[in-house]
């Protein structure tokens, strides 16, 4: 890390990261390869894989920690390495769920009407 070292993220319970490049080079790579396993058309593959895909090449243009943090706007590195491990644990969960394959059964007729409708008062 080039300039001073980071004593203190300032933030209860997240302690500084050693290697931070590494580490999100790491995770970020595992996030795209997680989403490859999704299909293409898939709108959770596309919009993660953009974001993703952008703070890669953030992370690979910037040498320093400040420059990485000042340029995604997102937090300290830290908290982009907490993003990201939550991403890599939605992402394999999404592989599970496979959000992209047709409903097995119609949705309710109202399930996106908000507030739902009262039922008829009785007696």
């Amino acid at each position: 890390m080039a300039g001073a070292i980071k004593k203190t993220t300032g933030l209860t319970g997240l302690a500084v990261a050693k290697h931070p490049h590494h580490t999100l080079g790491v995770l970020y790579g595992k996030i795209l390869r997680t989403l490859q396993k999704m299909p293409e058309e898939a709108a959770y593959r596309k919009y993660t894989e953009e974001i993703i895909c952008e703070r890669a090449e953030v992370l690979k243009r910037n040498s320093s920690v400040e420059g990485v943090e000042k340029q995604i706007k997102c937090g300290q590195v830290e908290e982009l390495i907490v993003q990201a491990e939550n991403e890599l644990i939605l992402a394999r969960k999404m592989l599970t769920w496979k959000p992209w394959e047709p409903l097995l059964k119609e949705a309710p007729a109202n399930q996106w009407v908000w507030p739902p409708a009262k039922p008829p008062k009785t007696g």
